[in-house]
């Protein structure tokens, strides 16, 4: 514990100092959120601007890229995380995210959108205006969206709140008490999803400062790795820390699914049908394969065999790197990105972790906590001003947007980290965080919701 201590002390410096460089740098133009291209300036003999107008092909592609989004966690996730659990704690696994799901999906409308996303409290959170989306109709639209109804928009948001706190669950299976994880959804969610969100994408100090993510490195991915890496040093090792899977057939569908579900994640960050869009599009594709491929071929040098769990988890790795990067950068930039993401994670998850002796259950943090401050951080080399003119990266001639990225990745390491802990605590004074002893033996899907996940005999 003393270690834990001396790393979230650092994290806190890091976090700290990232802040007052934020609060003292000059503000850029902030970018659109989730990515979205910043309009061109209107001409000078301009008299007014155009008034924002519903645009039905935005609109239906944001309806299904909603959807798509929606379909990453339920089943997508599900399926994914549950597959690889042991067969006693499959049921469990997916109910964490099942559960996260519906618990995001309440608290967004009654108050997340409104602090995410409406108004600006020092830079830090939004204000209560929109709480239970007090004023919006069926024609409001957002300034953040200006051509998609805002209650498209308020949704297409909330499915990214469910699946970051789906997320880190990973790092938690098998010995964690539901109860514990359902206390832990609401406040997590709360008090970590909610800021960071609003820094990045509500035009709070990040998206002042310049930082770029075009669909959640740090809002989504950074987030739930770090709060998977505390959650699994604080809850302290399982029993069987064995990684047995259940059914790696399942696996291959939940990666699949999470796969089609991302271009609705990564497109849909677009806010529009266009050519951006497009660009995110080819780009997730082209990095997901790319990494997919590279995990692969170093763990068959590493351990002589290419695994179905191998290709799967450098294919995560993949689409959560191009995740920040994907209406930022060219293809090149994509390939790149996806080949050092599908090679660095797969050494934090087979050497790093052994190492340092936590137990990271399903590599919530090997992946998405390493992956996504590695694109994070890519964004700011490879961002292109012919993909994206809100995006310049230090290639093109903007060496300040690295260490802007740098700065974002501290600051959200270290916030998500230290509130992850304290969140802990209070849940553990509240309704304690582990199962008894008996119940990790027997496994949680009997012990916690009197079922299994495979009645055969």
């Amino acid at each position: 514990m003393k270690r834990f201590f001396s790393i979230l002390m650092i994290l806190a410096v890091l976090g700290f100092s990232g802040l007052a460089i934020a609060a003292d740098a000059p503000a850029p133009a902030a970018p659109a959120v989730s990515g979205a291209p910043v309009p061109p300036a209107a001409p000078a003999d301009a008299t007014a601007p155009a008034a924002p107008k519903i645009d039905t092909g935005d609109t239906a592609w944001m309806i299904v890229a909603t959807a798509l989004v929606m379909l990453m966690t339920l089943p997508g996730l599900a399926l994914f995380y549950g597959s690889l659990a042991k067969k006693k704690d499959a049921l469990n696994t997916m109910a964490m995210s099942m559960v996260a799901f519906c618990i995001a999906s309440i608290l967004w409308v009654v108050y997340g959108y409104s602090l995410a996303f409406s108004g600006d409290v020092g830079g830090f959170i939004g204000d209560t205006s929109k709480f239970m989306l007090s004023g919006i109709g069926v024609n409001s639209i957002t300034d953040l969206a200006k051509t998609i109804p805002e209650f498209v928009f308020i949704v297409f948001q909330l499915t990214f709140a469910a699946i970051t706190v789906a997320l880190a669950s990973g790092s938690y299976i098998e010995r964690m008490k539901f109860s514990a994880w359902v206390l832990f959804c609401v406040l997590w969610m709360t008090l970590v999803y909610l800021p960071v969100a609003h820094w990045v994408w509500g035009n709070g100090f990040l998206a002042k400062l310049g930082a770029l993510d075009f669909a959640g490195g740090t809002v989504v991915h950074i987030n739930a790795g770090f709060a998977g890496l505390v959650g699994a040093i604080v809850l302290g090792k399982r029993r069987e820390a064995t990684l047995i899977p259940n059914n790696l057939t399942l696996c291959v569908i939940g990666i699949g699914l999470l796969w089609f579900g991302w271009f609705g994640f990564n497109a849909g960050s677009a806010l529009g049908a266009n050519g951006l869009a497009g660009a995110a599009f080819i780009n997730t594709n082209t990095a997901t394969a790319v990494a997919a491929i590279a995990w692969m071929l170093t763990e068959w040098m590493h351990h002589k065999k290419p695994t179905i769990l191998g290709l799967a988890s450098g294919a995560v790795a993949g689409l959560v790197a191009i995740t920040p990067a994907a209406g930022f950068v060219n293809i090149t930039g994509a390939i790149i990105i996806g080949a050092i993401c599908g090679v660095i994670p797969y050494f934090a998850v087979a050497y790093l972790k052994p190492k340092l002796g936590y137990d990271d259950a399903l590599d919530a943090f090997g992946i998405h906590g390493i992956a996504g401050t590695l694109g994070a951080v890519l964004t700011g080399v490879f961002a292109d001003p012919a993909i994206n003119e809100a995006g310049k990266g230090l290639l093109y001639g903007n060496p300040g947007q690295l260490m802007t990225q740098i700065i974002a990745c501290a600051v959200t390491i270290a916030f998500t980290s230290i509130m992850t802990y304290i969140i802990f605590m209070v849940i553990k004074a509240m309704v304690g965080l582990r199962a008894d002893v008996e119940d990790e033996v027997t496994g949680l899907d009997e012990s916690q919701h009197g079922e299994k996940a495979y009645n055969l005999n």
